[in-house]
Parts: structure tokens; sequence; C-alpha cells
């Protein structure tokens, strides 16, 4: 549970009590399912805002890059390697947001997934959820996280 008068530092809080760490740089993989293409892209450019670099897959790529946002293309599990598994192995990914749709890529979610809890690393599978983290990390850059008796807030 996370609790604060923020929403970015209450959500901050209750990934901190799941024991999640929570990104302040680095490089984020985005591959999204079609459907929710148009809901990343504000994402993006708001992760972009705050200095993080952007990696996505193909299908994902190509609709940031479409729209003006700054990414690099890493390849699919499925495509053949340097993929993005090698990525995460080499540290080279610090949050990864990914929805699936299909039987293929619910396999490569598995995988990917699989990978990032190997790996400790914070994985979205939401853009609800991807905006979350992004207002949390927002808010975490303006405000310091504190920490009060929940009968303070009451």
């Amino acid at each position: 549970m996370g609790l604060d008068s923020s929403v970015g530092i209450a959500f901050a809080k209750s990934q901190l009590a799941a024991g999640q760490k929570l990104p302040t740089q680095g490089n984020v993989l985005i591959s999204v399912r079609d459907a929710d293409k148009p809901a990343v892209l504000p994402l993006a450019r708001r992760l972009l805002d705050l200095g993080f670099s952007i990696l996505a897959t193909s299908g994902t790529a190509a609709y940031l890059a479409e729209h003006n946002v700054e990414c690099t293309m890493v390849n699919k599990i499925s495509q053949g390697r340097p993929h993005l598994l090698d990525k995460v192995r080499d540290n080279q990914i610090h949050w990864i947001i990914n929805t699936s749709m299909g039987s293929r890529t619910t396999e490569d979610s598995y995988t990917i997934r699989r990978s990032a809890l190997d790996y400790h690393l914070p994985y979205t599978t939401t853009t609800s959820g991807a905006l979350s983290m992004v207002q949390a990390l927002e808010t975490v850059c303006e405000k310091e996280i504190q920490v009060k008796a929940i009968q303070e807030y009451f």
C-alpha cells in the first residue's frame, strides 16, 4: 500500500513496498500491441523528458518514429540475436513496458516477464500501469518521498 497526498508519490511508495525499484535513468523497453500504441505515445514523450532513452520492438519503434519520438529498435526474441533478452542480460534495460495479445506474443511475453523477475526489473503489462509509473517518476523528481504515520493523513 502506498499512501500520500500526491498520487505519484503514493504509487511510488506502493512499488517500493512491493520490492520494486523505481528507475530514475536509463533505457525503457517498450513493446506494445497495436491497440496500445496511441496510449503509449505520450508516455514515451514524457519518459524522454525525464531523461530516459527508449528501446522498442519493430512495430512499436515504427509507430513512435512515425510520430517523431526518438527510439532505438531492438529485436524481439523470435527475430534473432541480438534481441531484447540480450539487452536485459547486459543490464541495458531498466524498465519494461510490454502488452501482448496472441499466442506467439504471449509466449514471448512470458519469457520477458521471467527475465524481468530474474534481473529485478520493473515490468508493466498495461498502459494504465505505465502511466502510473511515469506519474510516480515525475513526482519523485520534484518531491522527496516522506514517511508519516497513517494518523497524519486522517
